[in-house]
């Protein structure tokens, strides 16, 4: 099965270019969007075969995700059972006879790490509710997760330190959920590649340049290695300031 993630940054202005082009060319089973930035009833998409399934933000044109699958679940769930964050449309949940599905779009810490508790307190949440979706089954996570783990994991490590993504505070709640079963399945594959990233900035050329970071992920439980056979990062699809990520797996029983 190919399970596709892409943070579009605002779904209605990437349909504008090429988006239906990209996902016909993919023909993947699930095709999971961050940051969808739009409300109910602002864009129909007509994707033949795929049941589509979004989660609005309250605030207008914020956050938001998506899944557009061509296999129907048993169950949908949209938030992480959380009142404090439930708000802001940041993750859907699939659930299948042996796997979950998730995808997010985790909180940003902002400028001036304005919102690292807030961040800290999502993540808590989240960690969570994911732990307690392993205790029944295994979980495929997937999205925009805003850390950079590593300094591998992004151009320029050393002057990113205290910035929104590269915090001490966040990669070390990154490595706790790894270290209670989940696994980063790029690094499974190729845990020294460099110079890979998914998210560059619209400034200073940034992506022409490749000064980016790997902050786009799919996580998969321990449990699940060995359904899995590839882990990418399309660096050559356009349209957002981040590329999309592949997670490629056999069926999963």
């Amino acid at each position: 099965m190919k399970f596709i993630s892409w943070n579009v940054n605002g779904l209605r202005a990437v349909v504008k270019h090429g988006f239906e082009d990209t996902f016909k060319q993919l023909n993947a089973d699930f095709f999971c969007v961050q940051e969808t930035k739009m409300q109910e009833g602002q864009l129909k998409l007509e994707l033949p075969g795929y049941h589509q399934y979004f989660n609005y933000a309250e605030r207008k044109g914020y956050s938001g995700t998506a899944i557009f699958t061509k296999h129907e679940p048993l169950n949908v769930m949209y938030g992480i059972e959380s009142d404090e964050f439930d708000h802001e449309g940041r993750a859907i949940t699939l659930e299948y006879p042996n796997y979950y599905l998730v995808t997010s779009y985790v909180p940003n810490s902002g400028a001036g790490l304005k919102r690292l508790d807030f961040r800290m307190g999502w993540d808590k949440a989240f960690h969570q509710y994911l732990n307690k979706l392993d205790e029944k089954k295994p979980v495929i996570l997937c999205g925009d997760l805003n850390v950079a783990h590593k300094e591998i994991d992004l151009k320029n490590p050393q002057s990113n330190h205290h910035n929104a993504g590269f915090t001490d505070e966040e990669r070390e709640s990154f490595t706790k959920l790894l270290s209670e079963g989940f696994m980063d399945t790029f690094r499974h594959f190729y845990p020294d590649q460099k110079d890979i990233y998914s998210w560059w900035s619209y400034r200073f050329h940034s992506r022409d340049r490749n000064a980016g970071w790997r902050i786009d992920y799919f996580v998969a439980s321990d449990r699940l290695a060995d359904n899995i056979k590839d882990s990418k990062i399309l660096t050559d699809v356009f349209g957002s300031d981040h590329c999309l990520v592949e997670l490629d797996t056999g069926e999963i029983s």
